[in-house]
């Protein structure tokens, strides 16, 4: 055994703490791993083998080893997870957030900085900003720096150059400095360090610029501007008794982690509560190795990534001993500032939500390792690699327009995520006529290239103003025609940086921005086919919607114009009189003998003036 080959280097290393690193043949790094003497825990290697599977893997590749020691075992611990992220070696327990809780980032690598929703922090001379939990909180902060300071949310190159500017700037979300007589760069440089200040928590420094700046504009008498600058001065000031409350331990915050192992690998779910009250859940998966782990080692993994870049709460509840427990709450003491208890609940209300989280990490563990899951995720990557996408099309919103000859035109939206349909997350559109058309007739509509523009301007533009969900890839049940139509829109409303593409139902091509040759997927593969199954499922939710407003419009008549007659009204007549050409040939006075002389009159001249 290579472990073996070592035994000399291992003796002459020292008792102290610190951490360790076993490399293989390709001199990559395949573990990691920490120890109160260096000495007595690499040596306990010597005699592993056989202990389990993943050990004697371990073992046969181990080629060299290197420590780095530290002053205190606290210290290995965070060196050993800081090492672990870095270089992501094959035998550690590494956990993924499946949930991936976002950051929000300043991209003042650009001349205008935006702020955006990011997955990861990345070193690209950016600010970022977080974790944000619950993640929607990354979405409402982001509104806040558009509604408050004016940052934009389009992906324009801006030169000041252009000769108007977007509907952002009219409702006050945005500076606009795309136009120059209206924004200067100085001016947007000032709303950049505002937000910055905004987004590092510095509220305290950012309310006294705010007011110092508002008591300018007042003497210079720029009543509008100090007004902007007093709202978003008490909007700071708001956010931040919020934060000093919620900050209190006395509210009862707590995390609780269930786990569930299994041979393809391990699920944990962990219950943010804060306030007596769970706001979110975070989830984290691993796949198995060589098999071997157990519960313990993936918490106390879990523990240490979980908390490595956000300050843990006073409790973290746990459903098994930890090897390492002391260790662990002496770290994150050091990171939170004060004290952490790690503890099992035996009872109660406590006991009860541990159970909770167990058996919603069992519940994913059997989504997440079922063959239908792993299939979708197999088409996900497909579908990445083939449209060139940045990431993992996660989100995947579709958009179908039903109609007849133009009349009673629908569209409709449906929503895919993780490759399965979220049927609550649907959406159904009424088009509006065409303002400018000429014909009388209240159910013609405009067609199919301008109706795909409306409905998917009116979608972006409210999920714009909400601050999300954005999607990974936009699909449109159409052509080159309809999806020019859709990228019009994004454009419209400052987010053409989304992708979308156009699947063609007949020969099942694939459209998109950048290509003008259309794209021809597997016929057979995974990725068409999920993208089929999402197309059918929009054009099935957009006709059942257009047979509804059809039969709808069916049941109307036209008696309802009549001033006075209503449903029972309506009734009567019809019955009376056998039909609408029926009523249209009635006397005043046979008219009148049923609805009366009012009514009557009001029928009379209802036809005459529409024969």
């Amino acid at each position: 055994m290579p472990i073996q080959d070592l035994k000399d280097q291992i003796a002459r290393l020292p008792e102290q703490p610190g951490v360790y690193l076993y490399f293989n043949a390709e001199d990559e790094t395949i573990y990691v791993g920490k120890a109160r003497s260096l000495r007595d825990r690499t040596r306990s290697y010597l005699g592993a083998y056989g202990s389990n599977a993943k050990t004697d893997a371990l073992l046969d590749e181990i080629t060299r080893i290197e420590v780095i020691v530290t002053d205190s075992v606290v210290e290995a611990l965070a060196l050993e997870n800081n090492l672990i992220k870095q270089r992501y070696p094959k035998f550690n327990i590494l956990l993924r957030d499946d949930k991936n809780y976002p950051y929000l980032q300043l991209t003042t690598s650009e001349a205008f900085p935006r702020v955006l929703v990011a997955r990861s922090v990345e070193r690209d001379g950016n600010v970022y900003a977080g974790p944000f939990l619950p993640a929607k909180f990354a979405r409402r902060t982001m509104s806040l720096t558009h509604k408050v300071f004016g940052i934009r949310s389009c992906n324009e190159v801006i030169t000041g150059q252009r000769h108007r500017p977007c509907l952002e700037y009219d409702i006050k979300r945005c500076l606009a400095p795309c136009v120059a007589s209206i924004c200067t760069a100085e001016q947007y440089t000032v709303a950049v360090a505002d937000t910055r200040l905004f987004l590092e928590g510095r509220n305290d420094e950012l309310a006294d610029q705010l007011r110092v700046r508002m008591t300018a504009a007042a003497a210079d008498e720029r009543f509008e501007e100090a007004a902007h600058l007093r709202d978003a001065m008490r909007t700071v000031q708001t956010l931040q008794e919020r934060q000093q409350k919620m900050a209190s331990a006395e509210l009862g915050d707590r995390d609780v982690f269930g786990v569930k192992l299994g041979a393809k690998g391990a699920v944990v779910q962990v219950f943010l509560v804060r306030g007596g009250r769970v706001i979110e859940r975070v989830e984290f998966v691993t796949d198995a190795k060589e098999g071997g782990e157990t519960e313990s080692a993936v918490v106390e993994a879990a523990i240490q990534q979980f908390y490595w870049d956000q300050p843990p709460p006073p409790e973290i509840h746990i459903p098994v001993a930890l090897a390492e427990q002391e260790l662990l709450e002496a770290w994150l003491a050091q990171r939170a500032g004060r004290k952490v208890r790690i503890e099992m609940p035996r009872r109660g209300d406590k006991k009860g939500l541990l159970e909770l989280a167990l058996r919603n990490a069992a519940l994913a563990y059997r989504t997440r390792f079922d063959t239908n899951a792993t299939a979708n995720y197999d088409a996900l990557e497909v579908l990445q690699a083939a449209l060139r996408l940045p990431k993992l099309p996660r989100r995947i919103d579709c958009f179908d327009i039903s109609t007849i000859q133009g009349s009673d035109t629908v569209a409709s939206m449906v929503v895919c995520e993780d490759g399965r349909l979220k049927p609550a997350e649907y959406r159904k559109f009424k088009i509006n006529p065409d303002p400018g058309s000429r014909t009388p007739d209240p159910v013609r509509f405009l067609d199919d290239f301008a109706a795909m523009e409306q409905v998917v301007r009116r979608r972006y533009a409210r999920v714009l103003e909400n601050g999300g969900p954005f999607p990974d890839l936009i699909v449109i049940d159409g052509g080159k025609g309809q999806l020019n139509a859709a990228y019009g829109a994004l454009e419209t409303v400052g987010l053409s940086n989304l992708m979308a593409v156009g699947l063609a139902k007949k020969e099942e091509l694939v459209f998109t921005r950048d290509s003008l040759e259309p794209l021809a997927l597997d016929r057979h593969g995974s990725a068409l086919h999920l993208l089929q199954r999402i197309r059918d499922e929009a054009h099935r939710f957009a006709i059942t919607f257009h047979r509804q407003s059809r039969t709808k419009r069916d049941l109307r008549s036209e008696l309802d114009g009549v001033p006075g007659i209503g449903l029972r009204r309506r009734k009567t007549l019809l019955t009376m009189f056998g039909s609408l050409a029926g009523v249209r040939r009635a006397t005043r006075e046979e008219l009148a003998s049923v609805v009366g002389a009012k009514t009557a009159d009001a029928v009379i001249e209802y036809f005459s003036t529409n024969p």
